[in-house]
């Protein structure tokens, strides 16, 4: 592929597990979007979301994959399924993408391998494995990696070694707090100087909301990579420690919404000015995370 691709602006797709939730997905337990994979009854609802994406003018969708990392399909009695699981995400993801028969990309969502918007404190001999076994399962059937949602340098640089092995292409993405640090408590500039090689496409905040993507939107400017944003629209502005979604038999982890919220104020038509403002800064990746929607996809489009 172009390594070159995200030197223009590209739309990225818009969330899928809160999406899939909206459009009448039941979970099970913490499995979130992984149960749309898991439940055979729930396979065409995860073509028909891609679908919606593309149509919308999205270049690239993500693999739903994000919970089907092993520490969550440990969480939930369901560790048997997780080459299955991994495996279904890809196929669906393909079966999409010739349905529209449309020239886009598909990336592979390699989660943080722990707990979503906390640095990963465990050896680093287990971090890799988890990542490998995952990324393994991937590779074959994707463009490129996207690293989703990643909290320290830590992780970055033992996932791009791990990715290293397998000769993909990478778009990094951070989680940054309100403080415009990881929550490792490091710059951003300085894990990007630390772990950049010939193999990035571009970095991004990932799952942030739109003031702290505004916010970061200088430091990003001045590494010199073609950077943006997958935003979310929880409605707080930090998603963690505000609940932790590990127990499966927590009423409150059916949904996180339950407990982050949404904005119901942020419109198609406002995320795309929003984008626009951030186009003007010199991002040139666009796309939405958690709460976000296909009417924000299809506003931001109009921005090509």
């Amino acid at each position: 592929m172009d390594l070159n691709i995200f030197e223009k602006i590209k739309i990225l797709d818009s969330g899928m597990g809160q999406e899939l939730i909206a459009r009448g997905l039941v979970t099970r337990g913490t499995l979130w979007s992984a149960t749309s994979l898991i439940d055979e009854k729930y396979n065409q609802l995860v073509i028909d979301t891609h679908l919606a994406s593309i149509n919308a003018g999205a270049d690239v969708i993500l693999t739903n994959t994000f919970t089907t990392r092993r520490v969550r399909m440990e969480e939930n009695r369901v560790k048997d399924k997780f080459l299955f699981a991994n495996k279904k995400a890809c196929e669906l993801a393909i079966k999409a993408k010739d349905l529209s028969k449309k020239n886009i990309l598909i990336a592979g969502s390699l989660p943080a391998q722990n707990n979503t918007y906390e640095a990963d404190k465990r050896e680093d001999n287990v971090i890799e494995k988890d990542f490998f076994d995952q990324a393994n399962i991937i590779s074959p059937y994707i463009d490129f990696f996207y690293l989703d949602v990643l909290s320290s340098g830590r992780e970055v640089k033992i996932a791009l070694d791990v990715i290293k092995k397998l000769k993909k292409p990478v778009l990094v993405g951070l989680h940054i707090k309100k403080n415009n640090k990881l929550p490792s408590g490091e710059t951003i500039t300085d894990v990007v100087k630390k772990n950049i090689n010939s193999s990035w496409l571009g970095v991004v905040a990932a799952c942030v909301s739109l003031e702290i993507i505004e916010s970061s939107s200088d430091e990003f400017k001045k590494l010199d990579l073609p950077f943006g944003f997958k935003a979310n629209l929880w409605g707080v502005e930090e998603p963690l420690p505000v609940h932790r979604f590990n127990t499966p038999s927590d009423e409150k982890a059916k949904n996180p919404n339950i407990i982050l919220g949404k904005r119901e104020d942020i419109s198609g038509e406002i995320f795309c000015e929003f984008s626009k403002k951030l186009i003007n800064k010199g991002a040139t990746i666009i796309g939405g995370c958690c709460e976000t929607n296909i009417s924000h996809i299809k506003e931001a489009a109009k921005l090509k």
